[in-house]
């Protein structure tokens, strides 16, 4: 029977595992092989995670800093990574998003002691298909690697594309059809976040914390003040309306990058 346990950091930073209770009930499936990477730079929990996916039927290899896990699923086939995000080197935010810029869709479950708001976002904005945060049981990391095994790499394109309105990340340069608009650096911030998620409604709260890297002040109406902004230029000029206001709560890119402006705002 495969070991089971529950992994964590201590209040000192070390990673670390302990079984479970062995009468807990066992929910595993049996998985066809399949080939792992773990990227992870302390040598217990690498090594409990490498146990633990190979009882329970995968084949795994291990990289132990940023470098070297990034160029092993450049030069091999996986089908998933286990990515640390403290990691020697290159950090795993780093390590995610160079795989996208080059055209890698591997499957990615970033693994981190780190649970704010911020960083789960900076994990996802940089290509991470899940996030899991310490502590956390191997049943979970299993069960979340096999919905990414099952779902397969997804192609994305490296420019954003809603409606008519593009933002390429890379350049940081937007268009609406062919005209290029001039944005700043926190407008673009804004706007790469929105169109991340068309259709989904963004509190006032993960979009300071995305672009700011702030406490949001119930108070405070810097969002406000930027989507007003970013209004201005990437829809107004156009006669459209992309970017809906949520009352009391946030904002939504609309899923067809904008329909015909309405008074007011």
């Amino acid at each position: 029977m495969t070991a089971d346990y529950t992994c964590f950091t201590s209040p000192n930073g070390d990673d670390g595992c302990r079984p479970r209770d062995a009468t807990a009930p066992q929910h595993r499936e049996a998985v066809t092989t399949v080939r792992v990477l773990v990227v992870e730079d302390e040598p217990k929990m690498a090594g409990l995670l490498r146990r633990g996916l190979i009882e329970d039927g995968y084949a795994v290899d291990l990289a132990a800093d940023g470098p070297s896990g990034y160029e092993a699923a450049m030069v091999y086939d996986y089908d998933a990574v286990v990515l640390d995000v403290m990691l020697p080197g290159m950090s795993g935010f780093d390590v995610c998003r160079k795989w996208r810029n080059q055209q890698k869709w591997v499957p990615v479950l970033m693994l981190t002691a780190r649970g704010a708001v911020t960083d789960r976002v900076a994990g996802l904005d940089g290509g991470a298909d899940d996030y899991l945060t310490k502590p956390f049981h191997l049943d979970e990391l299993f069960a979340r690697l096999r919905s990414l095994i099952r779902r397969g790499p997804i192609p994305r394109p490296t420019v954003l594309t809603v409606g008519t309105l593009r933002a390429d990340p890379a350049s940081r340069r937007c268009w609406r059809d062919e005209a290029e608009i001039d944005l700043t650096t926190k407008e673009f911030g804004l706007l790469e976040l929105l169109m991340r998620r068309p259709g989904t409604v963004l509190t006032r709260e993960v979009l300071v914390e995305h672009c700011w890297d702030l406490a949001y002040e119930s108070r405070s109406n810097v969002v406000d003040v930027h989507i007003r902004a970013l209004r201005d230029k990437i829809d107004r000029p156009f006669g459209l309306r992309s970017i809906e206001t949520v009352r009391g709560i946030g904002y939504r890119m609309r899923a067809d990058g904008g329909g015909p402006e309405k008074t007011g705002r």
